[in-house]
């Protein structure tokens, strides 16, 4: 923390195409709820941020390394990475179209399922081989770099299904000229939470994130924040211990 005050910011790595959370506009600015609720915290403390884009299924690699100090990007707990860095956990849904006729997890059988590589989503399907994996064609979803180019074959029919927090999915199919077109279902894997993800050695910074989070939940900014990303229904994805 000290090392970071004194250069005047902090590196924070994200996945760029992670909407709600991280995402890139058109005009190439970064933007998104974690983006928002990032740069709040670190303003309590006079940091600024400089977001790095990393190949998300080497968060945590990139993090042990030192190539970013944070990873700040729905990031879920998962028993691999708890063994390595901090962190906490996310809702899962399956996301489907309504005129594939997938009303529960067990309409995807014999069916294609889409998931990012590196995401808690896939770890899930694999650990949990008898909710999804025992069903799904092959036995194994069809990786992607992001959600984004999971949502195209989604629509043009390549997939059937996706594996998705519920977050994203939300935000997804209310920004649709037809939502009524989507349909989700509870995935029944184990609840998870958002957090923050952080070096284990780094305690001193884990802590202050935590305070800032505590404070903007406190003086209202947290609530602004999920209203601004997620509507009247909002409540926050980032739970903590």
């Amino acid at each position: 923390m000290d090392y970071i005050k004194d250069r005047g910011y902090v590196d924070v790595g994200v996945d760029d195409t992670f909407v709600p959370m991280d995402f890139q506009q058109k005009d190439g600015k970064l933007v998104g709820y974690d983006v928002d609720l990032a740069n709040t915290v670190f303003k309590l403390y006079g940091i600024k941020i400089s977001f790095q884009t990393i190949d998300w299924s080497m968060n945590t690699t990139e993090l042990r390394n030192g190539t970013i100090d944070v990873i700040w990007n729905g990031f879920s707990k998962t028993p691999a990475r708890e063994a390595k860095v901090n962190s906490s956990k996310t809702y899962l849904d399956i996301i489907a179209l309504k005129k594939n006729h997938i009303n529960s997890v067990k309409d995807m059988q014999n069916k294609t399922l889409g998931a990012q590589s590196g995401s808690s989503g896939y770890n899930d399907v694999m650990d949990y081989p008898k909710v999804l994996a025992a069903r799904i064609k092959d036995h194994s979803p069809i990786l992607y770099d992001s959600f984004s180019n999971t949502f195209i074959d989604l629509n043009a029919g390549q997939i059937d299904g996706l594996l998705i927090d519920s977050s994203y999915a939300n935000y997804y199919i209310s920004r649709q000229r037809h939502p009524e077109r989507f349909t989700e279902i509870d995935s029944s894997f184990p609840k998870e939470q958002f957090g923050v993800g952080t070096r284990r050695s780094d305690v001193t910074l884990q802590q202050k994130i935590d305070r800032g989070l505590d404070i903007l939940a406190k003086n209202g900014t947290l609530a602004r924040i999920n209203h601004k990303w997620f509507g009247d229904k909002a409540q926050s994805p980032l739970l903590r211990k």
